[in-house]
């Protein structure tokens, strides 16, 4: 009979340590080194730019709009029957844009850091946390505006005939729902 009242005392105190530590273990949660967290959002950011990236470049949903239009004119060059002059100018508008496409993503970045030091604060300012999201959007949608003149400065770099033959040449090996997307070749001269 001792001996039942002594397993019976020892549960007891072994249930309440057992719940002792379980409520001690759901108030502090175990905390994860700030470096790790940050680290673990710059590797996030990193596979987003990696994937936004990779769609841009084999695909997805692919548009007029995104695709690498000028690089694709000069992979051409031949069928198009560009000129050395034609070619030349094309691979400036080409370098041009893809220099400015590179301070701009690094602006994009930059600004991207500050909004999540602001964050970061006891007290989040949403004033200033409003103005660089603005600021961020704003720098994506100049480059978009700047990726459409450039296109369209390749574009008259080109003759009407030349320009027929490139989109027409597009539009054949476009998948099928994005060729449902593109206006006709007469709608884009």
């Amino acid at each position: 009979m001792s001996k039942i009242i002594g397993a019976l005392v020892l549960a007891l105190a072994l249930g309440r340590v057992v719940s002792a530590s379980a409520a001690e273990a759901q108030k502090s949660p175990p905390s994860i080194p700030d470096e790790v967290g940050e680290a673990w959002d710059r590797v996030q950011q990193v596979l987003q730019d990696l994937s936004d990236r990779f769609r841009e470049r084999f695909g997805g949903r692919e548009n007029v709009e995104t695709r690498p239009t000028i690089s694709q004119m000069l992979s051409r060059s031949e069928a198009l029957g560009l000129s050395a002059d034609q070619v030349k100018r094309l691979e400036q508008l080409r370098d041009n844009f893809e220099r400015l496409s590179i301070r701009n993503n690094a602006e994009v970045r930059i600004v991207e850091l500050d909004i999540d030091s602001l964050l970061d604060a006891p007290t989040v300012d949403l004033a200033k946390v409003e103005a660089k999201v603005r600021e961020a959007e704003k720098l994506r949608a100049d480059l978009r505006i700047a990726r459409i003149k450039v296109i369209e400065q390749a574009k008259a770099v080109l003759t009407p005939e030349q320009r027929k033959k490139f989109y027409e040449d597009v539009e054949s090996r476009a998948p099928r729902a994005v060729r449902g997307q593109n206006p006709s070749a007469k709608e884009r001269e």
